[in-house]
C-alpha cells in the first residue's frame, strides 16, 4: 500500500477508536444523583430541609398515595385529643397533625388516623405511618430507632398529687424523695423520676396513664409525673381532688420538645420538619397552643 494511503487509513481508524471509546464512556458515566432518604431534619435529626420540588403538595411519597397516614395512641387523652376521636380535629395535637397536613398539601380528607401503641411509636423496625404524634419527646436514645421532625410543643414536666398526700406539700425535688411515684412506661415523665428525683422507693410503672391516674386516685401512689397540660386537665377534669403540685425545670441550653415520629429511612422527615417549622414561624403553633392548651398556666418550679 502506498504510503500516504497507509498514513490515511492508520488516521481514520485512531478517529473511529476514540468515537467508540467516548461512546464507551459516556455510557458508563455517572447520572444525576437521586434523591437520597432523609433519615433527619434540620434542627431535630440533623438532615438538611428536603428542596421544594421534593416536597411538592400532595405529591409525596406516602404510604398509601394520595393519602397521609398518621399515627397515635387509643385511647388519645386530652388535652392533646377530645372525646378519644383524633379525626375531629379537637385538642393540640389533633389540631396540630391536621396543620402539618394542609401544609404538605393533604386536605382533611386525605388524612387516614392509625392506632399504634405508645412505645411501638418510637421502637425499632418499619413503620406503617407516615408520621406519629402522640407527646413523643425528641430524644438522642429514640433517634437510633426512628426520625423526628422539628419540635412542635416545648414541653414541661409536672407532678400530680392527691391534696391530701404529703406529697402535695413539696416544694423541691428534694421532697420527692421519700414519696411513691408513678409514671407511664417509655415516657421521659418516668426518666425524670430516675435520673432527676431518684426516690428512695422505685416507682411504679403502668403501661397506660389511664391506670397511673387509677393508681393515684386510690392511693396506691402518692404521687404521678406528666406533662404540664395533661396534669392541669388531669386536676380541672378527671381528679378534682389532686393538684399540680409543681414542675421540674427544663434545660435552658436545650429544653424538652415533642416532635413528630417518622420511619429511620424516611423519605418524607425533611418535607414534615419544614411544615412544622413554617408553622412555628407564622404563628400557627402558637394560636393552637392558646386555643387547646391555655388551662396550662404557670406553677411552681420544683428545684
Amino acid at each position: 500500500m502506498h504510503l500516504a494511503n497507509r498514513s490515511l487509513v492508520t488516521t481514520v481508524t485512531a478517529v473511529c477508536s476514540a468515537v467508540v471509546l467516548c461512546a464507551a464512556l459516556t455510557g458508563c458515566a455517572p447520572q444525576a444523583e437521586e434523591k437520597t432518604k432523609a433519615s433527619g431534619a434540620s434542627g431535630a435529626s440533623g438532615q438538611a430541609g428536603a428542596t421544594t420540588e421534593a416536597c411538592a403538595p400532595g405529591g409525596l411519597a406516602t404510604e398509601v398515595e394520595g393519602k397521609l397516614t398518621v399515627g397515635t395512641d387509643k385511647p388519645a387523652y386530652a388535652p392533646w385529643f377530645s372525646d378519644d376521636e383524633p379525626s375531629n380535629g379537637k385538642g393540640f395535637e389533633s389540631a396540630v397533625a391536621y396543620a402539618v397536613a394542609k401544609q404538605l398539601g393533604y386536605g382533611r380528607d386525605a388524612v387516614v388516623w392509625q392506632h399504634v401503641p405508645f412505645n411501638s411509636a418510637f421502637a425499632p423496625g418499619a413503620k406503617k405511618f407516615d408520621f406519629d404524634i402522640n407527646q413523643v419527646s425528641i430524644s438522642e436514645s429514640r433517634k437510633k430507632a426512628v426520625a423526628f421532625s422539628s419540635g412542635y410543643y416545648d414541653v414541661r414536666q409536672a407532678v400530680v398529687a392527691l391534696k391530701t398526700s404529703k406529697a402535695a406539700k413539696a416544694k423541691s425535688v428534694a421532697d420527692l424523695k421519700d414519696v411513691k411515684l408513678g409514671a407511664q412506661v417509655g415516657t421521659t415523665s418516668l426518666e425524670f423520676i430516675n435520673d432527676l428525683v431518684k426516690p428512695d422507693t422505685k416507682p411504679a410503672v403502668y403501661q397506660r396513664n389511664d391506670f397511673a391516674k387509677s393508681a393515684l386516685k386510690t392511693g396506691q401512689v402518692d404521687a404521678i409525673v406528666v406533662d404540664l397540660p395533661t396534669a392541669f386537665y388531669i386536676t380541672g377534669a378527671e381528679v378534682p381532688e389532686a393538684k399540680v403540685v409543681g414542675q421540674f425545670p427544663n434545660s435552658t441550653d436545650k429544653p424538652e420538645q415533642f416532635g413528630l415520629v417518622l420511619d429511620k429511612e424516611s423519605t418524607l422527615t425533611s418535607c414534615v420538619s419544614g411544615a412544622v417549622d413554617a408553622l412555628r414561624k407564622d404563628g400557627t403553633l402558637a394560636a393552637l397552643e392558646k386555643e387547646w392548651l391555655s388551662d396550662a398556666v404557670d406553677a411552681p418550679v420544683l428545684k
